[in-house]
């Protein structure tokens, strides 16, 4: 069985020079259609756009009519860090239609893949931080709501604190939040998540994966979620342009390695979403993300 990449061209839009490089999704792609050793065993699949019943699961009606109608204000575009466009809206509303997609991929087969999403900074009536919209928090409603599943447990390995997210499921006990970030960085309001480690600047390797063997296990072992999201942000890279963690690439695979592993060694479907990645090198940033994707193939459909 081929695995299924989520993924639409659309994912590319024009937002001028801007740090956050919309480009790399098509770049991914390209690397993965390169990789001799993964490319026959992959099929791409287009996403359609979310519902707005479902986007209405997580965000407020006024808003979503902001969006739609170009209705943003001035300030709400500043936090938002991004210019607002049309096709900025229908993008967002795309992914995540593409991150409900992958969900019931992974629920269906075991591992669902998303070339793009992870966009945990957007809130319910606002967006903020490179985040028009909550991916995450949409696709998990839909298949709880749905009946799909019971219990979800998000592993975000963004760079930064997922603070959108960790609002929306705070007082939800079917979800656990968990967040592993640089402590002195964006955003600098960090709603409480269900477990938040922050990390000093400059933290390794080393530092990095222990934390999550420290906790990881016992959240499994304790929660028993049904489901996993993973939200593997490329951006603790010791070379980004934002962060200031200092993983190797290969710390990074490692830690990609660790969360499918346990995934597979308690049986757990895993949704995967790339998150950020903003590396002094756009190259190193597909590769990261291009590893994120390998692993999770090699292990969970290995």
């Amino acid at each position: 069985m081929k695995t299924k990449i989520v993924y639409s061209d659309k994912y590319y839009i024009d937002i001028g020079a801007h740090v956050f490089p919309t480009i790399k999704y098509k770049l991914i792609k390209k690397r993965l259609l390169g990789d001799l050793s993964i490319v026959n065993r992959i099929t791409f699949v287009e996403p359609e756009i979310a519902p707005e019943k479902d986007l209405l699961r997580v965000h407020t009606g006024a808003y979503l009519d902001k969006l739609k109608y170009g209705k943003l204000s001035f300030e709400e575009i500043l936090t938002l860090e991004l210019p607002y466009s049309k096709e900025l809206a229908e993008g967002s509303m795309l992914c995540c239609g593409g991150t409900i997609r992958a969900c019931e991929s992974a629920i269906e087969d075991g591992l669902g893949i998303h070339l793009g999403g992870g966009f945990h900074h957007a809130f319910p009536d606002h967006g903020e931080g490179f985040c028009v919209l909550n991916d995450i928090a949409v696709g998990i409603r839909k298949v709880i709501e749905d009946g799909k599943i019971k219990k979800a447990l998000i592993i975000d390995c963004d760079l930064h604190q997922g603070n959108g997210t960790a609002h929306i499921f705070q007082s939800d006990k079917n979800v656990f939040t968990f967040s592993i970030h640089q402590e002195n960085n964006y955003p600098f309001y960090k709603p409480k998540s269900d477990m938040d480690i922050g990390l000093s600047d400059r933290a390794k390797d080393k530092e990095y994966l222990m934390r999550l063997e420290e906790h990881i296990p016992k959240i499994i072992s304790d929660f028993k979620p049904e489901f996993i999201m993973y939200v593997a942000g490329a951006d603790p890279y010791e070379h980004d342009q934002i962060g200031n963690l200092a993983l190797t690439i290969e710390g990074l695979k490692k830690r990609d390695f660790f969360i499918y592993t346990q995934a597979k060694n308690y049986q757990i479907p895993v949704a995967v979403v790339l998150a950020g990645g903003y590396a002094v090198k756009q190259e190193d940033t597909v590769e990261i993300q291009f590893n994120t994707i390998k692993t999770a193939i090699e292990v969970l459909n290995g």
